[in-house]
């Protein structure tokens, strides 16, 4: 495997983003984080892909923050503890807001930041290693700049026990409070699990799939009135004109795959 400690490889439409880590348990540091940054900016923008797949190298998908970059953190001055925890935060709203299906595959740790990542992605599939925490109190820190994302995948009566216990728990406690949508008895069935995904996915509309993604984004915990109705009616209108959709409805209707 590369020496890089991010792997962006793209092949038949799905970027694979691995976390290269793997001594250090994926654990991110201000390195990683900007490089991340960076692929997420670049998937973002190329349209050969519809799906981005997210995971760790080696027994764990990532342990959170790296402990020598939060010592050395310790020292920063106010504003440059705000700049370092600013990319962080960055890097978490291009993964939540990637115009793509994300996947996270995990196995073995997902404390942290690792399960902030997680709780970024649109679909997270885990075999049964998989360990999750929002272990930050452990260190007298806090989880805030995943909390957002993980208050949206977890809601607010479980991130309220966990963030303030940081206990560990496993997959079917992660699948039973809507961490987890999908258990995995092994790697080889994880890759199984993945495929029948990304098989789905290919038969798609990408600009709709991105565009069904939005809908989830903003319209998520807004009040129903005529505003949003109306935000709901125009962008279907919208839709309905485009070359995407056209050839989607002629396609079923000539019972034909589409050409997307």
């Amino acid at each position: 495997m590369s020496d890089d400690i991010v792997i962006l490889d793209i092949e038949n439409r799905v970027a694979n983003v691995t976390l290269n880590r793997s001594v250090m348990h994926n654990a991110f540091d201000e390195a990683m984080i900007s490089q991340l940054s960076a692929v997420f900016d670049e998937v973002s923008e190329r349209d050969d892909v519809i799906a981005l797949v997210l995971r760790g190298a080696g027994k764990s998908f990532s342990a959170g923050a790296d402990l020598n970059w939060m010592k050395r953190a310790a020292n920063f001055t106010q504003e440059q503890n705000e700049a370092d925890a600013l990319a962080l935060a960055d890097m978490l709203d291009k993964l939540n807001r990637l115009p793509k299906l994300t996947i996270s595959c995990v196995q073995g740790a997902a404390m942290g930041g690792g399960m902030g990542l997680v709780c970024c992605c649109d679909i997270v599939i885990a075999d049964n290693t998989a360990k999750f925490a929002l272990s930050e109190v452990k260190l007298g820190l806090i989880p805030a700049t995943i909390s957002p994302y993980v208050l949206a995948a977890i809601g607010v009566r479980q991130s309220r026990r966990y963030f303030q216990t940081g206990e560990r728990f496993g997959v079917e406690q992660a699948h039973k409070i809507g961490l987890v949508h999908i258990i995995a008895e092994h790697q080889e069935d994880m890759s199984t699990q993945l495929q029948y995904i990304l098989k789905e996915v290919h038969a798609n509309g990408p600009k709709a799939m991105a565009a069904s993604k939005k809908l989830c984004l903003d319209f998520a915990g807004e009040t129903i009135n005529s505003e949003l109705i109306k935000d709901s009616a125009n962008r279907i209108a919208a839709v309905r004109t485009g070359d995407e959709a056209k050839e989607g409805l002629s396609a079923f209707l000539e019972k034909r795959k589409a050409e997307f």
